[in-house]
């Protein structure tokens, strides 16, 4: 009989705590089907047979560990409601007789069933809706559909690995606070309150300075670069200061109210405010926590979105001409217009193999040097120095074009002497009227509108100065540069872009045909027994778009259901502990005299008073946090800014609406409870 009483106790201690038990093990389902989901979408078959998929597969992997970290955290916080309100039964079990190692079986076998529910009915659910997740990326990422069912064995051991080990690590911790408490501590566990805290304004303040000074960071980077450089600092800044400021400022706040007589003594102000001051300390780490989460819901679910409906706008802007080659050659005296038109003539061959002609085409030559901005002063890497991250920002790739070139693509007539140069300054600003390369002085006559697109300078993430010049002799002092190993630091290409009205099928064999055409003209540099260029073909690489924004995008709506999902689970904890521990003072209250409507109107006094405080601080945090991440979406190229402030503002209001009927349905719960209606 002893074998069947803790396996009974166990199992009617969740029953009779369905309030609490049932929410939690639906977390514990719910985290082990979207970790599943994740894995099995990362080990599909799909992505090793479609173009992108390696990077797809990188994404989803990144996507799984996320997921697996933060079930981690998350199962431990919610886990901590449910021991704190099972504490007092476990208590009275001591005093009627039972040791502690009984009540350490009992803990056991709770442990147990939620473990076993929560990892078989999460991953039968996750292989159900496994499917569904595929056709939903493959859906954001215009693959072909396959309706073929499949389960990955390797995501079922995977997730019974990892969440195994986080559940077993969830009894350790029940366990060990049943062995080193007290009897009476435990029975008396739920009812234990805290001291009422003061308001400590020292946190306070260094809490608003924090976040004051990552409000500053995020609204006075210029460059895109420093913005990813410092992207992480400001994110740690900030969950730090919302949590500094929560805990201290909501002590504040309460006490502040409690000053006001004419609002403190009021029926339905005066119990919720009174409660609320004797367990800001945790009331205030749970709010932070609401914000902090809906932060992270906010500007995942914005940056994604924009970057998926903004694709083509990324598109547009990599991929000026539908194909493009860049090829390097030797020297500066090898970009005449005799060496080139070698070059062409292959290119024409080429068109005439298949029977096509281009319906545009655009060539011009180029070179590169990059070096360290100081003042006015580009200083070349001789050294073979490698650039800190402290250093990215003075980092400029400096690339110079022929006014005649120029001319020709752009259908201008800009004519240029000497070392004197037209300057068009990309992801960066520059105002001086001189600049000094190394010991050759280019004296600046003014800025350029546009600019010829370049390759290198638009899949570089460094900031670059674009030069128009004379003729590349006035380069001939940086040409001779080179590196301590004997390199030449300064580089040469010809570019040649086209358009192409055809089947995809005959694009793709055009593309690659001109880049092997051209192996053989004796003036194209080669470099360690291959030929350096820099080529692109919007047909080969749209699928490489694809796969990576829409892999973001999927991988960000299902880390945003994730983290909504967290964010309930804390809400509604919050509520029905404080529920239960405030029941007590409601009864009272009802005893001299409060009627159940009073009761609705002190709710709603408590719950409008804090409750609604993390959605507007995450709305501020959102606010102050797009100019970064605006910056960081201009490293994908993306140029549309309406359309990402369109998807925020959207975003926002979808997630205030989710945010208002969470509250009314959380409210009822607590309503429940301390009007007795529940238990």
């Amino acid at each position: 009989m002893i074998f069947t009483l803790f396996p009974k106790l166990a199992w009617n201690g969740i029953r009779k705590n369905k309030k609490l038990y049932t929410p939690y093990i639906l977390t514990c389902i719910g985290m082990v089907m979207m970790s599943y989901i994740m894995q099995s979408l990362s080990y599909s078959p799909l992505l090793m047979e479609m173009r992108g998929g390696r990077n797809l597969e990188l994404i989803l992997s990144l996507g799984k560990f996320v997921i697996a970290a933060f079930a981690l955290l998350f199962l431990f916080y919610t886990n901590s409601f449910v021991i704190r309100r099972r504490n007092r039964e476990f208590g009275l079990y001591n005093v009627l007789g039972m040791g502690k190692g009984d009540i350490c079986a009992v803990v056991f076998w709770e442990s147990l069933y939620i473990t076993v529910i929560g990892l078989g009915a999460g991953i039968a659910l996750g292989i159900a809706l496994s499917k569904l997740g595929e056709l939903g990326l493959l859906n954001a990422i215009k693959a072909d559909i396959d309706y073929k069912f499949t389960v990955a064995p390797e995501a079922v051991f995977f997730t019974l690995e990892v969440f195994g080990a986080i559940f077993f690590i969830l009894f350790v911790r029940s366990l060990l606070g049943v062995i080193f408490s007290k009897p009476m501590s435990l029975l008396k566990s739920e009812n234990v309150g805290e001291k009422a805290p003061r308001a400590n304004w020292v946190i306070a303040a260094i809490g608003v300075i924090i976040l004051g000074t990552a409000y500053y960071l995020s609204v006075s980077i210029q460059s895109p670069l420093t913005a990813l450089l410092l992207f992480f600092v400001a994110v740690i800044m900030v969950i730090v200061a919302t949590y500094l400021i929560f805990i201290s400022g909501s002590v504040a706040f309460c006490r502040i109210l409690q000053k006001n007589k004419k609002y403190y003594y009021k029926k339905n102000h005066f119990v919720s405010v009174s409660s609320m001051v004797y367990r800001m300390k945790r009331n205030g780490a749970g709010l932070a926590s609401i914000c902090i989460l809906s932060t992270m819901v906010l500007v995942m679910i914005s940056s994604t979105s924009s970057l998926y409906f903004g694709m083509n706008d990324v598109i547009a802007s990599r991929f000026p001409m539908e194909n493009e080659i860049a090829v390097s050659i030797s020297n500066s005296e090898n970009t005449s217009a005799e060496s080139t038109d070698l070059i062409k003539k292959e290119y024409d061959m080429v068109f005439e193999k298949y029977g096509v002609k281009p319906d545009e085409t655009k060539d011009f030559c180029y070179s590169c040097i990059t070096g360290l901005l100081t003042d006015t002063r580009i200083e070349p890497d001789k050294d073979n120095v490698a650039y800190s991250t402290t250093m990215y920002d003075s980092v400029r790739s400096l690339y110079f074009v022929k006014a005649d070139d120029y001319n020709r693509e752009m259908g201008t007539d800009i004519s240029l002497h000497g070392n004197d140069v037209l300057i068009y300054p990309y992801r960066c600003t520059y105002d001086a009227d001189s600049l000094t390369v190394d010991d050759l002085r280019l004296n600046i006559t003014g800025t350029l509108d546009k600019y010829p697109d370049i390759s290198d300078a638009n899949v570089a993430v460094m900031p670059s100065f674009m030069i128009l010049v004379n003729d590349f002799d006035t380069l001939a002092p940086l040409e001779s540069i080179r590196s301590s190993s004997g390199e030449k630091l300064m580089t040469f290409k010809y570019y040649y872009g086209w358009n192409l009205d055809a089947d995809d099928d005959t694009v793709t064999n055009v593309f690659d045909d001109m880049k092997s055409s051209i192996l053989d003209i004796e003036h194209i540099k080669e470099e360690d027994g291959g030929y350096s260029y820099l080529s692109g073909c919007l047909v080969y690489e749209k699928s490489d778009f694809l796969s990576t924004f829409g892999g973001l995008f999927f991988v960000g709506i299902m880390l945003s259901i994730v983290f909504i999902f967290a964010a309930v689970m804390i809400i509604y904890y919050k509520q029905v502990s404080e529920g239960y521990e405030d029941r007590a003072k409601f009864d009272i209250m009802q005893k001299v005299g409060m009627t159940k409507a009073d009761i609705k109107k002190s709710i709603n006094s408590q719950v409008l008073t804090v409750f609604f405080a993390p959605l507007l601080f995450a709305g501020v945090h959102l606010s102050f946090a797009f100019p970064l991440v605006w910056k960081l979406l201009q490293l994908f190229h993306l140029s549309n800014l309406s359309l990402v402030i369109a998807v925020t503002v959207i975003a926002f209001a979808a997630f205030s609406i989710l945010y208002a009927i969470v509250y009314k349905i959380t409210a009822r719960a607590y309503y429940s409870i301390v009007s007795g209606a529940g238990d």
